[in-house]
Formats: C-alpha cells, structure tokens, sequence
C-alpha cells in the first residue's frame, strides 16, 4: 500500500503543495485532479523522489521507495521522453531490462503490448517515424511492459482520440484487475469517473475534494435534470427554484438551486402524460470542477 502523509512542498514563499494525505491500495486507481499549476506533477514528483518535499512522507507497505521498490514502480510523464532517433525495439528493451526484464521476455512482450494497443508500425521502426499518438502508446508500453506493482500517470490521454484514449483506458483497467496501484491525473473528467476508484482534487496545492467519484458527486444534491417534453421554456422558467436552463441535443438541461424542485419539474411535464426522458442526477465531475476551479480564483484574486 502506498501511503502519503502530509505532503508538502515550498518553492520559497510559495506553497506547491499543502499537507496532502491519500492512499492507494493494491488494485486501486487514485484521480488526481486540479487545473494547470495546482499540485499534480509536484505531487509526482515528491512520490518519485525527484524534488525533496519540505515536510510529510511517502511510504510503500510501510517503508521508504528504495531502489529495490523502484524497480517495480512505472512513471509515464507529461512531457514524454522518447528517443526519436532509436528504434521502438531497442528502447523498449533498454528500460525493461532497467526494471530487471529478460531480454528475451521483453521482445515477447513489446509484440503483445503493441498488437493490444493496435501501434501502427514495426517494433525495428524509429520512434520518428510514428504518429503522435503511436509514440504515446509506445511511451506507455515502455512503462508498463515490466508489469509495475505501482504505476504513476501524467496525463495519459492527452492529445489521443477517443478510440486510442478507450484502448488505453481499458489497459489501465487490465493493470488494475493484475492487483496495480495506480495513480493518474487527466484532465478528461469522464475518464477520471470511469478509472477512479477514489480521487483528491487539488485547487493551488491544497485539496479541496477527496473520496469516491459517486460519492463526491451526491454531496452535491441531485440539482441537475435532463428532460426531453413538449413544454415551453417560459413555462419551466416559471417554476421558482430553477437556476438555469440550456439546451442540450433533443433536450435540455435544468439546474436547480434545491433538489426538491424537481418533484415540481416533474409534476408540471407529465401533466399531459407520457415524456421520452427525465432524470434527475448529481452535477458531473466536469461539472464541480469547472465549480470548483471558478470558487478558488474568486478566493485567490
């Protein structure tokens, strides 16, 4: 189990990070989320012991990362570090045998890795010669292909399709169900829904929200509907406790000050009857972030 007891660390006057405390248990997967400059890679960075933090601990089962433990922990940065000129066999080999690969394993495995992850191109092709988003598959490949009991994620989606973005999605779930502590950040808020087991949102340096996605959304009341009826905008403007309303496809999207207006919502739309769609839910984790991040400027301004 990893644990990090209160995390922190100062640039000068600065605080990165303010006494952070999170857990990742074996086949668990942590979301860590905040805008640009909130605490993510600083965090990253103290886990791996590439910057001192200030105060606080980050053990594993108990005990300092040693060099031992290290060769178990995959990290996959933000700003990837692929050699363009080497091909994808000869890296890929080079860090599994740093992880205490066999060769010969290793070449077995790059295949799999690369068949899985549909890679246009040829283990002995240079990474230069791939698509952006085939370098970042080949990047996670080098990764994960030792089979790390604890991996660390920068940004795993970025600039992949939604097709690649799923591919890689679904091979985090795989690490996950092999018994993997995982902790990522993304910006992609369905995607951090869907991976998490837990997340911690930081806003500049401290959290702000830490728990199960569903729960964390409850917390907020089920203050958003979405309905598809044959009814006026006017006449649901009409009903005290609707905040907002915008449309959204073949419907629209209503957002309640009080969960309990939408028992009027409802009452009023199927006075005739029948309607296609109503439901009522929590906000979205897009939803509270977008919330959230506006709430701290306000408060740091």
């Amino acid at each position: 189990m990893i644990e990090i007891t209160e995390l922190t660390k100062q640039f000068g006057t600065k605080t990165a990070v303010n006494h952070l405390n999170m857990t990742i248990k074996p086949g668990e997967v942590m979301g860590l989320i905040g805008q640009n400059g909130a605490g993510k890679t600083t965090t990253f960075r103290m886990i791996l012991d590439f910057i001192e933090a200030t105060s606080g601990t980050v053990t594993w089962d108990g005990a300092k990362i040693d060099d031992v433990k290290r060769q178990k922990l995959g990290f996959l940065p933000e700003e990837r570090g692929l050699y363009q000129k080497a091909s994808i066999e000869n890296q890929i080999l080079y860090f599994a045998e740093l992880h205490g690969m066999k060769k010969a394993d290793a070449k077995i495995a790059l295949r799999d890795w690369m068949k899985r992850l549909n890679v246009v191109g040829k283990p002995e092709d240079k990474v230069q010669s791939l698509s952006k988003g085939n370098a970042q598959k080949i990047q996670l490949i080098a990764t994960v292909i030792f089979e790390p009991e604890f991996l660390i994620l920068d940004e795993p989606f970025s600039g992949l399709d939604p097709v690649n973005t799923e591919l890689m999605m679904q091979e985090i779930l795989n690490l996950k169900a092999q018994g993997a502590m995982i902790i990522f950040s993304s910006h992609d808020m369905a995607g951090v829904e869907k991976l998490s087991d837990k997340l911690t949102m930081l806003r500049h340096g401290n959290v702000v929200l830490q728990g199960e996605p569903n729960a964390l959304r409850e917390q907020f009341g089920r203050t958003e509907i979405y309905l598809e009826a044959p009814i006026s905008d006017t006449e649901l403007l009409q009903i005290p406790g609707i905040a907002q309303l915008e449309h959204a496809g073949n419907g629209r999207k209503l957002h309640l000050s009080d969960p309990a207006v939408g028992k009027d919502v409802f009452n009023l739309v199927t006075q005739t009857g029948y309607i296609p769609v109503f439901a009522q839910e929590p906000p979205t984790l897009d939803t509270i972030f977008r919330r959230e991040v506006a709430a701290g400027e306000q408060n740091h301004a």
